[in-house]
């Protein structure tokens, strides 16, 4: 008879985002399939939230979304006069002074931050639409794992607007300026091919095995001594900050910490 499956309860439930944890595992679960995911304000608290909320065991988050899109972007009620209730309108941010707004909008990136922490691993598992601030949430992730349905595009340039939910560096350094120029101006869909081919994704897979592959490349990395992974991960994040001189320093200075570590004189 097969294990039922652990019945877990959540750290945090609230505003479209669920966290759970299973001993080093978290996963943070978009829970408004209704709207396709849509995001606000609200679900961005909690977004931030759930990265406050993460447990020091936890080494690898995954995030996914309910239903057949994992984020189809902004509420579209925030375009509307009025907005959404309890919340300022776009009407409001533009009429407030610039360090007023400068300080909202930085708010609102606070959700979109603390996946590259260098402590944890976060995979994004992609399926269906994923355009906008959805596509900017999957970008805040170290690796995508994409269903063979999903359709990245990034719409704010033909809404008027910038990508401003922290997408563009990671975008630009995944797929080079040229690409990212064209995806951005354009606002056109990038399919699960493409993206795979493009290193915007690391893997396609058919769409109902997308949650099995995300577990899959958790448990993968979840097998790595947890100290090397986050010194690897360090490593590469930095790269691009650094010219190659720098990046040969930063790898001695990695290894010696691991080589110390691993002889029990670490600090």
């Amino acid at each position: 008879m097969a294990t039922p499956a652990k019945e877990l309860v959540p750290l945090l439930d609230k505003d479209g985002v669920r966290l759970t944890v299973d001993d080093a595992l978290a996963t943070v679960t978009l829970t408004n399939p209704a709207k396709r995911n849509a995001q606000s304000p609200a679900m961005w608290r909690a977004l931030a939230e759930a990265g406050q909320l993460l447990p020091g065991s936890v080494r690898v988050v995954v995030l996914r979304g309910e239903g057949k899109s994992f984020s189809a972007g902004l509420d579209r009620q925030m375009f509307t006069p009025e907005g959404i209730e309890g919340e300022p309108s776009f009407i409001d941010l533009a009429r407030s002074g610039d360090a007023e707004l400068d300080a909202a909008i930085a708010g609102f990136q606070e959700g979109f931050t603390w996946w590259r922490r260098s402590d944890v691993v976060s995979i994004a598992a992609v399926q269906g639409h994923a355009i906008g601030a959805g596509f900017q949430l999957a970008l805040a992730c170290d690796v995508r794992v994409v269903a063979d349905d999903v359709q990245f595009a990034m719409r704010e340039t033909s809404l008027g607007l910038v990508p401003d939910l922290t997408g563009t560096h990671p975008l630009v350094s995944l797929v080079g300026y040229g690409r990212a120029a064209e995806i951005c101006l354009t606002g056109r869909s990038v399919g699960a091919e493409e993206a795979v081919s493009s290193g915007l994704a690391n893997i396609a897979v058919p769409a109902a095995e997308l949650d099995a592959a995300a577990t899959d490349l958790a448990s993968a990395i979840l097998a790595a001594p947890r100290d090397a992974v986050i010194e690897t991960k360090a490593l590469l994040r930095g790269a691009t900050g650094r010219d190659y001189d720098g990046q040969r320093a930063a790898e001695r200075a990695a290894q010696a910490r691991r080589l110390r570590d691993l002889a029990g004189l670490g600090e």
